[in-house]
């Protein structure tokens, strides 16, 4: 026990005279630290940065865990597709050519075929050409306005009788029809 106390006592003299602000309280003596090894460096907060960081490792790992088991599952238990005979009334799909499972699966339930895009590209092509003739006609018919001096002058307005010609036909067969 004697020892104990040696250790002590000689371990509490050691940090009371290294450290001023241990001494200054036992003696009730005031001390200022504010001398240039203590010094309080400004500097912008981590709070937003750490705050991303958070975010960003959580969807990671929301994201990643279920796609890398399921990955995993599909490479363990289905594996790669090997070649067979065909029987020969059935015609293979296009994504029963790839051999993987996933990549199957996305070029059968997300990616457009083949013949789509082309069917696409032939629809974008039929309307480019649709808006070229427009584009000549109105071209024609400005130039034909040009050289023949016609113009709408500025109280034309248009008008779309047909519907209300239509509607008054319409009116007056029916009163033909109620006569006889």
């Amino acid at each position: 026990m004697a020892a104990w106390s040696n250790i002590l006592r000689s371990a509490s003299q050691k940090l009371l005279q290294n450290g001023g602000f241990r001494t200054a309280s036992l003696k009730n003596e005031q001390i200022r630290c504010m001398s240039e090894e203590r010094t309080f460096f400004i500097k912008p907060s981590g709070f937003q940065w750490h705050k991303t960081k958070d975010w960003f490792h959580f969807y990671l790992l929301l994201g990643a865990i279920p796609v890398g088991i399921t990955i995993t599952l599909v490479n363990v238990f289905i594996g790669p597709a090997t070649l067979q005979e065909i029987p020969e009334d059935y015609v293979p799909k296009e994504f029963e050519y790839l051999q993987h499972p996933i990549k199957r699966f996305l070029q059968r339930y997300f990616f457009p075929s083949q013949q789509e895009e082309y069917e696409k590209y032939l629809h974008y092509m039929y309307h480019q050409d649709h808006l070229r003739k427009v584009r000549l006609l109105e071209n024609k018919v400005y130039t034909l306005m040009g050289q023949r001096r016609d113009y709408r002058s500025q109280y034309f307005k248009e008008s779309y009788a047909s519907k209300y010609l239509y509607n008054y036909k319409e009116s007056i067969d029916e009163t033909l029809h109620k006569r006889d």
